[in-house]
């Protein structure tokens, strides 16, 4: 019983501890505020499942965060012809103040294909190296460069002539 209890308090430990970064990165990739908290919460559901795994990894966040990010693939290839979002601002993650900074980058974002969005939320927003983001997502570095520089070409498209918003002049 003992050894259960112990078990329970150091996994919630490790939730409270990795959920911020998670629901940042859950909202990034996906641009809506609560499926962006159900990512997360179906997310734990699995580590706390498969604690023994997440515990042994080389570094148990980054293990979660690809665990996040294969949630959200799943999520998309199941619900991909049935939801569209409409309208609807995400919350203000920190450190974007400005609105309407904040809703032209989830604008830009939202054009990306899924696989390219969490590559450019790993690669830029994370900052992972293209060894971490592949790793993460199960793709090959190659194709995580090629998915790199196709989404930021999309995103320069699609941001070229926001110059005002996104200098803040």
């Amino acid at each position: 019983m003992r050894g259960s209890a112990h078990r329970t308090e150091e996994i919630e430990e490790f939730m409270r501890t990795v959920s911020p970064s998670l629901f940042r990165a859950a909202l990034l990739v996906c641009g809506d505020h609560h499926l962006a908290e159900d990512l997360v919460q179906t997310t734990l559901g699995k580590v706390f499942v498969s604690w023994r795994r997440v515990r042994k990894a080389d570094h148990p966040p980054a293990y979660v965060r690809a665990m996040l990010m294969r949630t959200y693939l799943s999520y998309v290839r199941l619900h991909r012809t049935y939801e569209k979002p409409v309208g609807e601002l995400p919350e203000q993650v920190s450190g974007a103040r400005d609105p309407a900074l904040r809703l032209t980058l989830m604008n830009a974002l939202a054009q990306l294909p899924p696989r390219d969005r969490a590559v450019v939320v790993l690669r830029y927003w994370e900052d992972r190296s293209v060894a971490q983001t592949a790793a993460e997502l199960g793709l090959s570095e190659g194709n995580v460069r090629i998915r790199s520089m196709r989404a930021l070409k999309i995103l320069r498209g699609t941001l070229a002539g926001q110059h005002d918003i996104l200098t803040g002049k």
